[in-house]
C-alpha cells in the first residue's frame, strides 16, 4: 500500500468513525522554582506538578473542516478559532501524519480559565489523544509527548497526570511517587492573569539579583511520597507568587481568608490568579470553601482531591 493510499484509507475511516471523548485533569504546582530568564526568553524550572480532580472533556467528531465549540464555565473567555490550543493540537497531529485536520472539537470546561491550572494545556492534550483515536494515527506515547512539548510547557503533564517533576521549561517530566490523597480548595478570582505578564513581572522583581538554579526541594518530594499533608504544607512554594501578587494585590486577602478558615497552607496556583489551599481532609475542605465564599474575596470555589490520572479516553 502506498503512502497516499494509506492516507486516503485513514481519512475515509476517520470520516465515519464514532466520536471520541477524552477527560483531562487540572494541575496544581506544589513547587514552582523559577530560574533566571534564558536567552530564548524562557526560564528553566523545577516544577512539581500534581494533577487534581477537576476535569475538562474534549470530544472529537468527524467533520468536513476543523471546528471548535465549547460549553461550561467561562467559555466566553476562550477563543473558538484556530488560535485555541486544542485546534493547534489537532493541526499538529494531522500535519505529522499528512492528513487534513477535519474534526469538530467540543470542549466541556470545568477547569478555571486563565487560572494557573493548565486548562488550555489540558484541552490541547485531550485534543491530541482524541484525534489520535478518531483518526487511528497510532501515535506512540513518546510521539504524543513530543507533540505536547511543541504545544506548551504544561501540555505534557496534562497527558501524563499523577505527579511529576518538570525540568527545562517544565516539559521534561520525571514521574513522582505519591503515598496518599491530598485535599484541596481552589478559589477562582475575577478575570485571568497572563502567564507571560507574570513571568515578566518576575524578571522585573528579580532584576539585579542572583537567581539560583531551580531545584526540587527534597522535603517536598518526601512529603508527596509519604502522603503527609502537614509535611507537604510546610514545603509548598511558588517563585511566581510575588509577581502574581504584585500584579493582583487583592489575592493576598484571598490567601489570608483561606488560611484563617483552617487551611494547612495557601499559595497562588502557577501563574495565578487561582489560589490553592491544602487542607487536612474532605470535611475541612468544605469548611474552608464556605468561608472563602463568605469572605467575598473570590468569585467561586472548587473542592478537589489529588493525585488524578492524566488524559484518558472515556
Amino acid at each position: 500500500m502506498t503512502d497516499n493510499t494509506a492516507k486516503t484509507t485513514q481519512q475515509t475511516t476517520a470520516a465515519t468513525a464514532a466520536p471520541v471523548t477524552v477527560r483531562v485533569p487540572a494541575k496544581v504546582n506544589v513547587q514552582l522554582a523559577v530560574g533566571a530568564a534564558r536567552p530564548d526568553g524562557f526560564h528553566d524550572l523545577a516544577n512539581v506538578f500534581l494533577a487534581v480532580g477537576l476535569y475538562d472533556e474534549v470530544t472529537a467528531t468527524p467533520a468536513d473542516t476543523l471546528r471548535i465549540t465549547a460549553e461550561g464555565h467561562d467559555v466566553d473567555q476562550i477563543p473558538l478559532d484556530r488560535t485555541n490550543l486544542a485546534a493547534r493540537a489537532a493541526e499538529l497531529l494531522a500535519a505529522r501524519h499528512g492528513i487534513e485536520p477535519n474534526v469538530h472539537l467540543h470542549i466541556t470546561k470545568d477547569i478555571p480559565v486563565a487560572g494557573g491550572m493548565a486548562g488550555g494545556s489540558a484541552d490541547a492534550a485531550g485534543a491530541l489523544l482524541a484525534c489520535d483515536a478518531l483518526w487511528s494515527t497510532g501515535a506512540s506515547r513518546d510521539e504524543l509527548l513530543s507533540l505536547c512539548a511543541e504545544l506548551g510547557s504544561d501540555v505534557p503533564f496534562s497527558l501524563v497526570g499523577g505527579a511529576a517533576l518538570g525540568r527545562g521549561r517544565g516539559e521534561l517530566l520525571t514521574p513522582l511517587a505519591v503515598g496518599g490523597a491530598f485535599h484541596w480548595v481552589f478559589a477562582v478570582a475575577d478575570g485571568g492573569l497572563s502567564t507571560p505578564a507574570v513571568y515578566g513581572e518576575f524578571d522585573r522583581l528579580t532584576a539585579g539579583t542572583d537567581v539560583p538554579e531551580p531545584e526540587a526541594a527534597p522535603e517536598l518530594l518526601a512529603a508527596l511520597e509519604s502522603g503527609d499533608a502537614t509535611a507537604l504544607a510546610s514545603a509548598l512554594s511558588n517563585d511566581l507568587q510575588a509577581a502574581a501578587l504584585s500584579l493582583r494585590p487583592s489575592l493576598t486577602a484571598t490567601l489570608e481568608a483561606g488560611t484563617a478558615a483552617g487551611a494547612l497552607a495557601a499559595l497562588v496556583s502557577g501563574s495565578g490568579p487561582t489560589t490553592a489551599f491544602l487542607v487536612k481532609d474532605a470535611e475541612v475542605a468544605e469548611e474552608v470553601a464556605a468561608a472563602l465564599l463568605a469572605s467575598g474575596t473570590c468569585r467561586q470555589v472548587r473542592v478537589a482531591d489529588s493525585p488524578a490520572v492524566g488524559a484518558r479516553v472515556l
